[in-house]
């Protein structure tokens, strides 16, 4: 099979299947600066959800702990993960040493003003910063991000734009979304907020972590100048 006929099968292929939303989802032609994002939870949900790897379906990780719900729409960028790339550079800003990426795709919080009923989809989202975020000793950074030509956040170009109010219950609902009585606490840390240019830094990192694990795939990765 030729190149040609290569990029018609993989064509057709999409238009038969669905697209894993890890592996088959481009992660956007202007990527860093501008993303695709899978949404895997929206605020009114009172599940946690999450792609499952295999089959790139949603499924049901656990219910909401208490009454904390996450305050924005949160899922993950495709064709990223969390290796070692993204753990030097979190080594590097927090000054730790032996750490390990999670192993999973990048984590992203978008925020907009419209009501999103129901997660599943995709959205196109600029970066603006991220947590510097470590869950049991690994890095786990979680991206915030505008969705695009939002009315309300769509001006927004870096963290310093965002509400502290807002960066505050974005870092309380990270930093207690695993507790429950009687059961054993990960131990999960912030140790910074960090603005655009970082964030562009773990995501560019993250999809390097990408093609590394996953070289059969590397067809459908972009070729720009992420």
């Amino acid at each position: 099979m030729n190149g040609h006929e290569a990029d018609s099968a993989q064509r057709l292929m999409g238009l038969l299947f669905r697209a894993h939303p890890w592996h088959g989802v481009p992660i956007g032609d202007h990527a860093p600066d501008i993303v695709t994002a899978y949404i895997e939870i929206v605020p009114t949900d009172t599940v946690k959800y999450e792609v499952d790897k295999v089959t790139g379906f949603l499924k049901v990780d656990r219910p909401q702990r208490f009454s904390n719900f996450c305050p924005v729409y949160y899922g993950l960028i495709p064709q990223t993960f969390c290796g070692e790339q993204v753990a030097a550079l979190f080594s590097k800003r927090a000054n730790r040493h032996g750490m390990v990426g999670d192993g999973d795709p990048l984590d992203v919080c978008v925020l907009t003003e419209k009501t999103i009923p129901h997660s599943d989809i995709l959205l196109t989202a600029l970066p603006i910063g991220g947590l510097s975020m470590s869950d049991g000793g690994e890095a786990d950074d979680k991206i915030i991000a505008v969705m695009k030509e939002d009315a309300v956040y769509g001006g927004f170009r870096d963290i310093a734009d965002c509400p502290l109010t807002l960066l505050d219950r974005l870092q309380h609902y990270f930093l207690t979304y695993k507790h429950a009585p009687g059961t054993v606490q990960h131990k999960v840390e912030i140790t910074s907020v960090y603005g655009r240019e970082e964030a562009l830094n773990v995501i560019r990192a993250s999809h390097a972590d990408y093609r590394a694990k996953f070289p059969e795939l590397e067809s459908r990765c972009p070729k720009g100048r992420l």
